[in-house]
């Protein structure tokens, strides 16, 4: 499926950084909103789960995914050419998916509608490290991988496979970014 670009240039460009956990997303968020001097927004999975006094469930995503939904929509913060983001409802649709087998409807609704303009994948190339919110250990990280690339395929929205350990990840995905905003659209599949 082939994403249909507006006409109207946006004020800026939303990119998104998505992937399996413990793959370097909020470091790189962090960074590349740094060096670019703008915003980012915040994986708000991370804060609503860590926060719970018992198990997440169905309507805990639920609430995570409108929330995250709203954010995006609703941004007014700092942003220069570019707003990255840490996560959006990709991993939101595969979490519902992996965990409960369902995906409400509106939420894949959500996701066709969105404009996202590029996504950063970042690859399990960097080793997975415990912490009491992770659930998918490095056995499951590859399956998962493949499962964000096939979302993303299916959204027609750009995107470049980012590897490399910190700084050379943070070099790879800013030269990916300068790659795409000079033009070079589609599915770029480059990597580093």
């Amino acid at each position: 499926m082939e994403k249909r670009f507006n006409k109207n240039k946006p004020k800026y460009r939303k990119i998104v950084l998505t992937g399996p956990e413990s793959t370097g997303k909020t470091w790189l968020a962090k960074r590349l909103a740094m060096h670019y001097q703008t915003d980012w927004i915040s994986e708000y999975a991370r804060e609503y789960v860590e926060n719970l006094k018992r198990k997440y469930n169905y309507s805990d995503l639920v609430v995570i995914a409108q929330y995250q939904v709203n954010v995006v929509k609703d941004y007014n913060g700092k942003v220069n050419r570019f707003l990255f983001l840490d996560t959006d409802l990709i991993i939101l649709k595969i979490w519902f998916d992996v965990v409960y087998n369902d995906c409400p409807a509106w939420l894949t609704e959500s996701i066709r509608n969105r404009n996202i303009d590029l996504y950063l994948l970042c690859d399990t190339d960097i080793m997975w490290e415990y912490d009491p919110v992770r659930e998918n250990a490095n056995q499951n990280r590859e399956v998962l991988i493949k499962m964000y690339k096939q979302e993303i395929q299916d959204s027609g929205v750009p995107f470049v496979l980012i590897r490399g350990k910190e700084n050379t990840r943070l070099a790879n995905a800013v030269n990916a970014v300068e790659k795409w905003d000079r033009g070079d659209r589609g599915n770029i599949q480059l990597i580093f």
